[in-house]
């Protein structure tokens, strides 16, 4: 894994392109001042904790 992956204001991109939102399937936009990964067809955000995303719903924050 890259030194990028492991620091947690940041995700690797190549992760960013095979990650799907698992409420919907589709893409999701990484929002860096929060550290979550955002879901706009699920209203979803999904926490990084530690650098790993957490693709849990019941995990996810809802969006306004």
């Amino acid at each position: 894994m890259s030194e990028t992956f492991n620091t947690p204001a940041t995700v690797d991109p190549r992760l960013l392109e095979v990650l799907v939102c698992p409420v919907t399937r589709g893409r999701l936009d990484y929002d860096r001042a929060a550290g979550e990964l955002i879901s706009r067809g699920a209203k979803l955000a999904f926490p990084i904790r530690d650098g790993v995303p957490i693709m849990l719903p019941e995990e996810a924050r809802p969006l306004d």
